[in-house]
């Protein structure tokens, strides 16, 4: 007899983590929550000025607990199908699940549960006072303490709920029963109002919770990736595609959202209190580590990142203004107001790299998506060419070098301070400064002859002896490091080097890495391993990132021994990646997304579902000795865009049309999907 296979996507329990940092975050990219903690969050509000700015406390009445006096077998469940979390007792005599009560067997004794709520409304963040109950809710509002800047905005918060009485009672004449709870947050009384409407009218219909299903099978249609034969590494890839997809508003184009999406913070949405996961700011973790993954999938999602940036570039250009510079400074630790609100200056001042990681990251959204909308009337060419402009002023010449140094930087190894050409620095410096160029040529701009100048000068610190890459100027080969640095240069900025001196880079410091350091780190030697075709050695990398997960709800911490940031959503992005960008060798370039698929032996076959570019959505399913590549039809999809027609090019030579709708399969090895050209073929009718 052989038992049910085990569903990847379900995470159960007899007991709750131990340490509750641990608890399931509960998220939608506008509100988060912590499984049964008496807070949550929601984006863009803040309280507290400077690097005293950290994410506002709001009260959260489903902070409840079902306790009941009778003995019974407690299961705690997170479905990542469906994004919901329960909990359910089982007794003789009934059966207990948020919040549903049904008899197990006759009774005629009614059955009465206890619900404990840890539910204050109050907050040290925000001053609340009542408003008048609201089709049967309760309702309070307030504002934030203080803004973020002297006389900035205090945003207001408002909550509507339904009361929740200490004791739920399932009568003798009935056999079952269930209760809902419904609360709604908004940022004005108007908002929030209607949301509490719009919910008691699910209510109503019975579509509070089918709705909910659908939106989640919706997301994972349109983005999954699993693999075949290793089931943890399976299960891993799950839970973060899970945790990653909550991060990111989900709401369509139109909806009347009731709240801005504020961006992605390292610990997410459920985290973020005073002296917490980094106070909930956003760092260059959300557009490096966290946006890749959810751009390949969700250009819509990838749109809201940089749409978050472009409105914090007035913050940006005070930041440049105020150390002396032209352009555009993005805040190491931003909020709302794109000021920097980094607690201690020196990261503020020092960690340059974010403004290349920012248009990197609308780089990739335009070769994937050929949106110059968003750079027309997006303000994503402000960006680009405001980050130009910075590069340009924080130069500085060197006659006897003949070339540009960048100076008294911090580099993505953040144990060393005050050091001169960063190579990771210098490398997307000179990498945003080329797509500045580019993009000026799309858009009829002529740019200032200095950007070139600079892109073609700017110093790429390499040893020719050693042939490898030193960090900074001034290196010591040996000398430990925190996290991946110069091996970011491979992937993603998709330096040109030979494999000798990509092999002598992993190699030297794949050696000299904390072992402690944050989990994004391995993920990225086990690509660059990949790139190399070593997939056992890439995995056993991959598998030190286990590390870092958090049983049993895949909560992930940013350090292996569980210290640090929680729900770390930058650890997540990078696995993620590894398997993502690696076992297929997807590079996003100019004119083609490139492939090289690999896997590991302990895999039988990789599937990822919902890859889109240029308006197309691809459903890829690779195997140790083919490749299977599909097109789904148009109107399969609810993206706007016009769809490309699209080819696979092998590199050996041979070109086989993507028809929507049919499976091409070819023998694995590298190629490209490329845009057909125009009147190449014909999409069938």
């Amino acid at each position: 007899m052989t038992s049910d296979p085990v569903d990847p996507y379900i995470f159960t329990s007899d007991s709750l983590p131990s340490d509750p940092r641990f608890m399931p975050p509960l998220t939608n990219g506008l509100l988060g929550w912590r499984v049964f903690d008496p807070i949550m969050h929601m984006g863009g509000v803040y309280n507290g000025e400077g690097g005293t700015c950290h994410r506002g406390n709001i009260p959260c009445p489903l902070a409840v607990q079902m306790k009941m006096a009778e003995d019974g077998r407690h299961t705690y469940k997170l479905d990542m199908h469906s994004g919901v979390f329960s909990h359910s007792v089982v007794t003789p005599g009934f059966e207990a699940a948020q919040v549903l009560l049904k008899r197990s067997e006759t009774s005629t004794e009614p059955i009465t549960i206890q619900l404990e709520s840890s539910f204050k409304p109050q907050s040290d963040d925000i001053v609340f006072q009542k408003a008048p109950d609201f089709e049967g809710g309760r309702h309070i509002f307030g504002q934030t303490i203080s803004s973020e800047v002297p006389g900035g905005i205090r945003p207001f918060v408002h909550l509507i709920w339904t009361p929740i009485t200490s004791t739920l009672t399932l009568p003798p004449d009935q056999s079952q029963s269930s209760w809902v709870f419904l609360v709604a947050v908004a940022g004005s009384d108007e908002s929030v109002r209607l949301c509490y409407e719009a919910g008691l009218g699910l209510i109503d219909t019975g579509d509070l919770r089918p709705s909910h299903l659908r939106s989640w099978a919706e997301l994972w249609k349109g983005s999954s990736i699993e693999v075949e034969g290793a089931e943890s590494l399976n299960r891993a890839l799950i839970g973060c595609m899970f945790y990653l997809l909550s991060s990111f508003s989900s709401l369509r184009e139109g909806a009347n959202a009731p709240l801005e999406f504020g961006g992605v913070s390292p610990g997410g949405l459920s985290n973020g209190n005073k002296e917490e996961d980094y106070h909930g700011h956003v760092f260059w973790d959300q557009d490096t580590w966290m946006y890749p993954s959810v751009a390949l999938f969700c250009p819509r999602l990838a749109r809201a990142v940089l749409e978050y940036r472009a409105g914090t570039m007035e913050g940006a250009r005070a930041n440049a203004q105020q150390m002396g510079y032209e352009g555009l400074k993005f805040a190491w630790e931003s909020a709302v107001t794109g000021r920097d609100v980094c607690p201690e200056d020196i990261y503020a001042e020092q960690e340059l790299h974010i403004n290349g990681d920012v248009v990197l990251a609308f780089q990739q959204y335009f070769y994937l998506t050929q949106d110059l909308e968003m750079f027309r009337e997006g303000r994503g060419s402000e960006v680009v060419w405001g980050v130009a402009d910075y590069w340009v002023s924080r130069v500085t010449w060197d006659p006897t070098e003949q070339q540009y140094h960048i100076k008294g930087v911090i580099p993505p190894d953040e144990y060393h301070f005050t050091v001169d050409n960063s190579v990771f620095t210098n490398a997307v410096a000179q990498r945003s400064l080329q797509f500045a160029v580019e993009l000026s040529g799309l858009l009829g701009h002529t740019p200032p002859p200095t950007w070139q100048d600079v892109a073609d000068k700017i110093k790429i610190p390499f040893d020719p002896e050693l042939k490898y890459h030193p960090e900074f100027d001034g290196y010591t080969q040996g000398s430990g490091v925190k996290q991946a640095d110069v091996v970011l240069l491979g992937y993603p900025l998709d330096m040109s080097m030979t494999p000798e001196v990509r092999r002598n880079d992993l190699e030297a410091y794949e050696a000299v890495t904390d072992l402690l350091g944050p989990a994004m780190t391995w993920g990225m030697f086990a690509l660059g391993w990949l790139e190399l075709g070593d997939a056992e050695r890439a995995q056993k990398l991959l598998q030190k990132c286990f590390k870092n997960i958090q049983k049993p709800f895949q909560v992930w911490s940013e350090s292996a021994d569980g210290s640090g940031c929680v729900n770390f959503l930058t650890g997540m992005g990078g696995f993620l990646q590894a398997v993502l960008f690696g076992y297929t060798g997807f590079r996003v370039q100019k004119e083609h997304l490139a492939f090289a698929p690999l896997l590991p032996q302990e895999v039988d076959a990789l599937s990822v579902k919902g890859v889109s570019y240029l308006g197309n959505k691809m459903d890829w399913l690779i195997k140790s000795v083919e490749v299977s590549v599909s097109v789904r039809k148009p109107a399969e999809e609810s993206g706007s865009q016009e769809p490309s027609a699209l080819q696979v090019v092998l590199n050996t030579g041979t070109t086989i049309p993507l028809i929507p709708g049919q499976s091409v399969i070819f023998p694995r090895q590298p190629g490209q999907i490329r845009k057909v050209n125009s009147g190449s073929y014909c999409r069938p009718l």
